[in-house]
C-alpha cells in the first residue's frame, strides 16, 4: 500500500507536464531522438547540414516545434525544409510522411501566436527566394534545376493547408498571393510544364482565381509557347477585362500568322527540316508545306478564340470568314465562333447573314454560317433565311428551311408554308426531311393536328409534300386514311432544276431482291411509293411507339 501510494503522489506531480505533452503527441514521438542529438547547440550550419542526412528532417522538425530554440533558428529549420529535396520522389520536406510530420504539420501543432511569429518571418524569404532569375545552363550543360519551385510549393502549401489556417495575417496572405502571381507569369510557358513541382502552375492559378490570370493577356505574343494553355486559364479564371485583353492579343496573334512576314519568318524553318528529313520538295510542294503549316497555326489561333470570345475575336473572325480565300480557313473561323455572337451587336448579326447569304459562299462556309445564325433570336434572321428559299441551289434552301422549322413553333407553320408555296423546284429530300422536322416542333397545337389543313388541295404542291413527309417520318397503319385523298392526286411534283446535283424524285418499293426504285412523278406517285410503305411497317406512328416503351 506504501508503494502505490508512493506511486500516486509521483503521478499526480507529474500529472500537469504530461497534460502539457500530450499536447504535442503527434509531433513529439517522431522527434524524440531528434531532439536529443540536436540540444541547445544546433547552429545555421547544422540546419543547412540536415536538409541533406537521413536523420535529418527529424531534426529539422524538433527545433521548429520546440520553444527553448531561439525563433529566428526555428525560422531556419522551416526553411531548411522548404529546401529539402524529395526523398524517394516525396517532398517530405513540405508535406511529411506517415511516421513524422513535415512543414505544415509542424506548424500546425505550434500555438497561434508562435507560429504567426515565425511564419511572419518566412514570408518575406519566401519572396526573394521566388524572385531570383532562374539559373541559366551553360551550352551543352543539362539543365540547370531552378529552386524556386520549392519556395513556390512552400508558399502555396501555407496558404492552402487546412484551410488557411496557418497564415493568421492578412497582411502575410496577400504577400504571398502577390509573390505567387509573379512567380507564375515568370517563365510561365517553362515552370508550367515542370513535373517536379508540388503544386502545379495551374492548380496554383486556380486558387487565385481571377487576379491570378491578370497578366497572362500581355504573354500572349506571336510564337509564345503554350497560347492554348493561357486561352484555357483566362477563359475558365479571367474576369471580363482580362478575358478583352485576351481576346485583343490573340486577334494579333491570328494576324501576324495570316500575315506574309509570318511566312518568310517560317521558310528557313521549313527548309531546315526539309534538309533534315533528307527531303528535296519542288518549288511548290514547298509552296505547299507553308500553306499547311500556316492553315494548321491558324486553326489553333482561333481555337484559342474561341474559347475566350469577346467583340475583338468576334469581329477579326467574321471579317475573316467573309475575306479570305480559303474555304476550309473560312469554315474553321465561323465554328470558332459558336456560342461567341452578341445578339444585341447589330453588325455581328448583319456579318454572319450576309456570309451565310452570300452567292458566292461556298455551301460547306454557308452550312456553318447558317448554325451561327441558328444561335440567334428567330425574329433577327428568320428574314434573311425566308430570302433564300428562292435560290437555284436547293441545298441552300434546304439548309435555310431545316433552321426556320427548328427555331419555329407550331403557330409560326403557317408562315412557313407560305414561303414554300412559292418555290418552283424542289429535290425529293426536302420534304422528307421538313416533315421530320415538323414532328420535332413545340407549340400550342400538337405538330399532327396543325398539319392536317396543309393536305388540303388548296394548298400548293410543295406545301402537301411537306405535310406527307410528316407522315412517311412518324405516321403509322392507323394514319393511313388521313393521307387517301393523295394516293391517286396527278399533282406534278416540282422536280428538280436542270443541273442541279443529287437531286432526283425516286423511291424504293419492296423488301431484298424484290425492292425497285419507283420514279415519282406526281404527288399521288409520292404517297403511294414512298410514304405510304413507310406507314405500313409501323403498327402505331413513332410518336405512339415512344409513349409505349
Amino acid at each position: 500500500m506504501a508503494r502505490y501510494a508512493k506511486t500516486k503522489r509521483f503521478s499526480g506531480k507529474l500529472g500537469g507536464r504530461l497534460g502539457r505533452s500530450i499536447r504535442v503527441a503527434t509531433v513529439g514521438l517522431a522527434i524524440g531522438a531528434g531532439v536529443a542529438s540536436a540540444g541547445c547547440r544546433a547552429t545555421n550550419d547544422d540546419i543547412d547540414r540536415w536538409t541533406t542526412t537521413a536523420q535529418g528532417p527529424r531534426k529539422l522538425v524538433a527545433v521548429l516545434v520546440h520553444d527553448k530554440y531561439p525563433i529566428d533558428l526555428r525560422v531556419e529549420a522551416a526553411m531548411g525544409m522548404v529546401r529539402m529535396k524529395a526523398r524517394g520522389g516525396r517532398r517530405i520536406g513540405i508535406i511529411g510522411q506517415d511516421d513524422q510530420p513535415g512543414l505544415v504539420g509542424s506548424l500546425e501543432s505550434l500555438a497561434p501566436a508562435t507560429r504567426d511569429k515565425i511564419v511572419t518571418k518566412m514570408v518575406p524569404r519566401l519572396e526573394a527566394e521566388m524572385k531570383k532569375e532562374p539559373p541559366k545552363s551553360q551550352a551543352g550543360q543539362p539543365a540547370v534545376a531552378d529552386p524556386s519551385f520549392d519556395f513556390k510549393d512552400a508558399a502555396y502549401a501555407l496558404l492552402t493547408h487546412n484551410e488557411g489556417v496557418l497564415v493568421q495575417s492578412e497582411e502575410n496572405k496577400q504577400r504571398l498571393r502577390a509573390a505567387l502571381i509573379e512567380w507564375s507569369m515568370t517563365n510561365f510557358a517553362d515552370r508550367l510544364e515542370e513535373s517536379s513541382q508540388l503544386y502545379g502552375v495551374e492548380q496554383v492559378l486556380r486558387y487565385l482565381g481571377s487576379e491570378g490570370v491578370v497578366r497572362l493577356p500581355a504573354q500572349m505574343l506571336p510564337g509564345a509557347k503554350k497560347l492554348d494553355r493561357m486561352a484555357d486559364l483566362v477563359a475558365e479564371l479571367g474576369d471580363a477585362k482580362t478575358k478583352e485583353a485576351a481576346s485583343k492579343a490573340l486577334v494579333a496573334v491570328g494576324k501576324d500568322i495570316a500575315s506574309e512576314h509570318w511566312i518568310q519568318q517560317k521558310t528557313p524553318l521549313v527548309d531546315a527540316a526539309n534538309k533534315a528529313s533528307k527531303l528535296n520538295p519542288t518549288k511548290e510542294q514547298f509552296a505547299a508545306q507553308l500553306d499547311q503549316y500556316q492553315e494548321e497555326e491558324l486553326l489553333r489561333s482561333f481555337a484559342s478564340m474561341k474559347k475566350i470570345g469577346q467583340a475583338p475575336a468576334v469581329e477579326f473572325l467574321l471579317d475573316f470568314a467573309k475575306t479570305d480565300k480559303t474555304e476550309k480557313r473560312r469554315a474553321a473561323a465561323l465554328a470558332a465562333l459558336e456560342g461567341n455572337l452578341d445578339k444585341n451587336n447589330s453588325k455581328h448579326v448583319a456579318s454572319i447573314l450576309d456570309i451565310a447569304s452570300a452567292a458566292d459562299t461556298p455551301l460547306t462556309v454557308r452550312d456553318v454560317a447558317l448554325r451561327r445564325v441558328g444561335e440567334l433570336p428567330r425574329k433577327q434572321v428568320v428574314d434573311r433565311m425566308f430570302g433564300l428559299f428562292s435560290n437555284d441551289n436547293w441545298k441552300i434552301r434546304w439548309v435555310a428551311a431545316e433552321l426556320v422549322i427548328k427555331m419555329s413553333e407550331t403557330q409560326q407553320l403557317d408562315e412557313f408554308m407560305n414561303k414554300l408555296a412559292g418555290v418552283k423546284h424542289m429535290a425529293i429530300t426536302e420534304p422528307l426531311r421538313y416533315g421530320a422536322l415538323f414532328g420535332e416542333m413545340k407549340g400550342k397545337d400538337k405538330p399532327e393536328a396543325a398539319i392536317q389543313k396543309y393536305l388540303g388541295r388548296d394548298q400548293a404542291v410543295a406545301v402537301r409534300l411537306s405535310a406527307l413527309g410528316y407522315y412517311y417520318e412518324w405516321g403509322g397503319k392507323p394514319d393511313l386514311g388521313k393521307i387517301e385523298s393523295a394516293l391517286g392526286d396527278r399533282s406534278k411534283v416540282p422536280d428538280c432544276k436542270e443541273g442541279a446535283e443529287d437531286c432526283e424524285w425516286k423511291c424504293a418499293v419492296g423488301e431484298g431482291k424484290s425492292q425497285e426504285l419507283k420514279d415519282v412523278k406526281t404527288l399521288g406517285d409520292f404517297a403511294q411509293y414512298c410514304v405510304k410503305p413507310a406507314m405500313e411497317k409501323r403498327a402505331v406512328g413513332k410518336k405512339d411507339e415512344t409513349k409505349g416503351k
